[in-house]
């Protein structure tokens, strides 16, 4: 089985690079918080010495949101971080990097103007909130050139069994048409729920790959084999 779904995923893969170069779970946990804590902005990221390309010539990005619970102390990992040779990092920022590390891909964090409460309690009731509200919560940058990429990996935590609302924001008002899309989530018992098909439904001129890395939140701090793993098997590994 692991075979066929690895052989489906390099062809979507495929198909999707192709067109690039030719133009529920019905729960609702507690928000998989992934980053430094109640930051308005995530620690500066690690440069590419050079930007990877695919086979086809086109370059990779690795966008994520993500936001860290602050209860506790600092230099202590949790259920929304990760500490990583002494720094602290989100769940999804950390599986971010490791992705950007090995595709060689450029990193973009999804970041919003206002700060999200840091303790699980405040966070948990100001993200039901914003689902219910159906908030767009502004954000502080924009991608600003998107065009130079033709596969882009898309990391969140899922947030009441749905994307995080500042997902909505960024895949609303970035246009990945003709691109390649390939999800990854942290998340605390509920996979991506419906969240590869809402990528789909706000991104139809992509080609969004539907078996994407979903990790365990608990299983994060021990997760680097397994996306090592996974981007191999994506063919996107600069040691492939």
């Amino acid at each position: 089985m692991k075979r066929a779904a690895t052989i489906l995923l390099a062809a979507a893969l495929a198909l999707g690079l192709a067109a690039c170069s030719a133009a529920p779970d019905s729960s609702v946990p507690a928000p998989d918080s992934s980053a430094p804590a109640a930051e308005s902005a995530p620690a500066p990221e690690p440069a590419a010495a050079d930007s990877a390309e695919t086979a086809d010539g086109g370059r990779i990005l690795v966008a994520y949101f993500t936001v860290p619970e602050s209860d506790g102390v600092d230099a202590v990992a949790g259920a929304s971080r990760v500490v990583t040779d002494g720094e602290v990092l989100g769940n999804t920022q950390y599986i971010a990097q490791l992705i950007a590390r090995q595709t060689g891909g450029d990193l973009f964090a999804i970041q919003t103007v206002q700060e999200y409460p840091g303790s699980h309690d405040a966070l948990l009731e100001f993200a039901y909130n914003e689902r219910a509200e159906d908030a767009r919560p502004e954000l502080a940058a924009a991608l600003e050139n998107p065009g130079d990429y033709d596969v882009v990996f898309l990391g969140y935590p899922n947030w009441n069994a749905d994307l995080p609302m500042p997902l909505y924001t960024f895949l609303e008002q970035t246009d990945l048409s003709g691109k390649t899309i390939i999800p990854f989530v942290t998340h605390g018992g509920s996979g991506f729920s419906r969240t590869v098909q809402t990528i789909q439904e706000l991104q139809p001129d992509a080609t969004v790959v539907e078996d994407g890395l979903s990790l365990s939140r608990n299983s994060v701090p021990d997760a680097a084999a397994e996306v090592e793993a996974w981007v191999s098997g994506l063919g996107l590994s600069t040691g492939a």
